[in-house]
């Protein structure tokens, strides 16, 4: 893929890779300084010109995209504005997008978008088993760049460059690609394991032998070994692998906390998932001070980062080749839903998103809801998925309301979650119906009643229909099922979901993970 023309900025330094190692290390950090203040200063001024910059994109993407099959066929051409845009392009899911996909595989051009994807990122997806989401040499630089601004954003905002003299891990999937219809496809973290500049290639970890191992605890097992003697300065993953990482070093060594082995550890950075409920235990482990950075990445594009350590929200991406639409949780699977631009929306409103990109996605539902909690700049929060949520008595209970419930009950009663999913328990032997939550915990608190019954309290304040069936007697208070250790590791291991950037679907509607974890049911 050499020959592939893009605009993903490197830093422009030339670098004396033949230079003693301590001196080259050192280099690194020494002339990251001024980079990160020239791209710093570039984000900042983008914050004030993002509906602009929207605006902008639409225009281009619009232009691009006509004269395209799927243009013509939505009549693009005739597209003058967002107005316009709306009636001509749907909202759609990848199932509604899956047979332009397939004219890609059997080999048709300017399908999506000009010419061919250079990759295909592949993904699972709930209702449509592998997902083949196209990556274009336009859109390459969305995910680069965006893990690129993030670091050096950091590195302007906290006057830290050290971190760039040791150690790092870019967990990835396997940089091993196959081909699908003749072009490279495999998960997105393998596909972009290939663009880690030469600069870093010195410090990344693991070994690209690692990274190829498909088998997640041999893989895992090879991390610990490569790393324990390493001088680590920055870890990034979804905060799931990264607490079983965490626990194998521990165990490997005594107990120790991370901060005894790796006492350089400055920069954790993490996203896939909400955070909060990992973050007690992560920090019990880590055992000392490490900035946290936290990121939006997905297989359709690098949507937001968290640009300010220590601060609210995630800055939204607007200016690199995605155009970004919000959808009230409230009209999510109407036919004719209300679509927000980017000027349109408010604070502390649930939206689902909706992405048209440079790769080819037009009106695309990516399946995640988002707030913002802030406009000025535009930043946002990770509330959930549009898919996941508990309304089987019509509730409408969704991850963000049950993550800070569990949050404030952890607390509470000084008690670390590892994980959980909640259910409903419909058919029940007597009494109400009840949400059923089934936690591991770190150390069980020593009242789970009471532990129980602050989770419903919380819930019951945050969500007002759960709160209407508890006080009208159609749901009776939620139950805790405490699981064994490793409960978690063994059912994403049996349904061969364990590790990587796989995580536990939080809330179901039915009852299929609830009854294939009751083996793990600690009695």
């Amino acid at each position: 893929m050499s020959g592939i023309k893009n605009n993903i900025s490197p830093l422009p330094i030339n670098i004396n890779f033949d230079a003693p190692s301590k001196f080259r290390m050192k280099i690194k950090s020494f002339l990251a300084k001024p980079y990160a203040s020239i791209i710093h200063s570039k984000v900042r001024k983008g914050m004030a010109t993002a509906v602009a910059d929207q605006h902008a994109v639409l225009q281009y993407l619009i232009k691009t995209g006509g004269r395209t099959i799927f243009g013509k066929e939505h009549g693009l051409q005739s597209v003058k504005n967002y107005e316009d845009f709306k009636k001509a392009i749907p909202v759609r899911d990848y199932e509604a997008l899956k047979s332009y996909i397939d004219k890609i595989k059997n080999g048709d051009q300017n399908v999506l978008w000009k010419g061919k994807p250079i990759y295909f990122a592949k993904t699972s997806g709930t209702t449509s088993g592998v997902k083949y989401i196209p990556i274009t040499s336009d859109s390459i630089p969305n995910q680069i760049n965006g893990a690129r601004d993030t670091l050096l954003c950091y590195m302007a905002e906290s006057g830290n460059s050290s971190f760039a003299d040791g150690k790092m891990i870019f967990l990835s999937g396997s940089p091993e690609l196959e081909r699908v219809g003749g072009i490279p496809t495999g998960r997105l973290s393998g596909i972009v394991n290939h663009f880690v500049p030469r600069y870093l290639r010195g410090n990344q970890l693991p070994s690209y032998e690692t990274n190829c191992i498909e088998d997640w605890e041999t893989k895992l097992d090879k991390i610990v070994q490569e790393t324990m003697s390493e001088n680590m300065t920055l870890i990034s993953g979804i905060p799931p692998w990264m607490q079983m990482y965490f626990d194998w070093l521990s165990e490997r060594n005594d107990g120790k906390k991370i901060k005894e082995l790796f006492p350089n550890l400055q920069v954790i950075v993490h996203g896939g998932v909400n955070f909060d409920p990992y973050k007690a235990k992560l920090l019990n482990s880590l055992g000392g001070q490490v900035d946290m950075i936290e990121t939006f990445p997905a297989s359709e594009g690098f949507f937001a980062f968290q640009d300010k350590p220590n601060h609210e929200g995630l800055l939204l991406n607007t200016n690199s080749g995605i155009f970004y639409e919000f959808i009230p949780v409230a009209d999510v699977g109407k036919e004719n839903p209300e679509r927000l631009s980017l000027g349109e929306v408010k604070t502390g409103e649930n939206y689902a998103l909706v992405v048209s990109t440079n790769a080819g996605l037009w009106g695309y539902s990516i399946g995640d809801t988002i707030k913002f909690v802030s406009t000025d700049p535009y930043r946002i929060a990770v509330t959930g998925r549009t898919k996941h949520f508990i309304s089987a008595f019509g509730e409408h209970v969704i991850a963000e309301e049950v993550e800070y419930a569990m949050n404030k009950a952890a607390n509470e009663f000084n008690t670390h979650i590892i994980e959980f999913t909640i259910a409903p328990a419909i058919e029940v032997s007597e009494g109400l119906p009840y949400h059923e939550w089934f936690v591991e915990f770190d150390t069980p608190p020593a009242d789970l009643r009471g532990f129980a019954e602050s989770l419903n309290n919380h819930l019951r304040l945050k969500n007002i229909y759960y709160e209407d069936l508890i006080t009208g007697h159609i749901l009776q208070t939620l139950k805790v099922r405490p699981m064994k250790k490793g409960a978690f590791i063994g059912f994403m291991k049996s349904i061969g979901r364990l590790g990587g950037q796989n995580k536990v679907q939080r809330l179901s509607n039915d009852r299929k993970i609830a009854d294939a974890l009751t083996e793990w049911v600690a009695k």
